[in-house]
This record gives C-alpha cells, structure tokens and sequence, in this order.
C-alpha cells in the first residue's frame, strides 16, 4: 500500500518541474539579456575614452616648440587617430563628426587640451529585444566622453 501511494504521488507532480522551468526561464533571459546588451554599451563607452585619452596624449605632447602651439594638422591627426581608435574597437557608425577639439585659454599656446566625443548614440535592445517600461523593445541614449590634458612646453 505505501508503494502505491508513492506511485500516486509521483503522478501527481509530473510535470512540475516543466511548469517551474517555463516560469523562470523569462526572468533568467530577461538577466541575461541585460548582460549583454548593457556590456555591449559599456564596451563601447570604454572605447570612447580610451580614444579621446589618445588624442588629448598625442596633442599635448605634439609641439613644435614651446613657444609655438597646436596647429590644424595636428588637430586633424588627433581626430584621425580618436576615430582609428575607435573603429579598432569594433564601434559602429563612428565618424570624425562627433570628435572635437578645444584649448584653454586658446590653441596659440594653450595650457589645457580637451578631445571630446559629443552625442555619439547608442541603442539598447538592439541585438536584443529589452522590454522598456514604456513598451518599447529598445532604448536610445547619448555618449559624450571626453579627456582634459595639460599641454607640455
């Protein structure tokens, strides 16, 4: 009698597991799917410093005296090699119209140099579909880094 009763029991939970599975299984790749999708965006901020880190090295120490400050070209390089930097890194869509340069007081000789990244966009939900609170599957924001150097004479 014990035996049957076991045997009943089982029955009785076939099944269950399946059921517990189907519900979790939404949780788990709704993590796993904000895993990728957000480390994919920081993997792309990362990238956008490390660039902009290269481009103020590269003006600060780029002088042809100390007396003389940046000129054009050497902007222009700089802006060559933040979007080299980039494009390395495997960021989509990257431009040298999102690179700027500036210089405080003035590029004549200036005691800072700025490289700044301005409004590159990024999309969440791309690669996979997030559910947003506003029912969206994706989420567009901006990534605007930018590295300050002081200018060596």
């Amino acid at each position: 009698m014990c035996t049957k009763r076991k045997t009943i029991a089982r029955r009785k939970e076939n099944g269950v597991a399946a059921v517990e599975f189907g519900l979790l299984i939404v949780f788990l790749l709704a993590i796993v799917t904000g895993i990728i999708e957000f480390g994919k965006a920081f993997w792309y901020y990362d990238a956008l410093v490390k660039s902009t880190r290269d481009g103020a090295r590269f003006l600060s120490l780029s002088r042809v005296s100390p007396t003389v400050g940046i000129d054009s070209g050497s902007i222009s390089q700089a802006k060559d090699q933040v979007v080299t930097a980039v494009s390395a890194a495997n960021v989509p869509g990257f431009t040298s119209g999102y690179v700027s340069v500036s210089c405080d007081p003035n590029c004549t000789v200036p005691d800072y140099v700025t490289v700044s990244i301005s409004a590159y966009p990024i999309t969440i939900g791309g690669w996979i579909p997030v559910f947003v609170p506003t029912g969206t599957t994706t989420w567009t924001s901006t990534l605007s880094p930018y590295t300050t150097m002081r200018y060596m004479r």
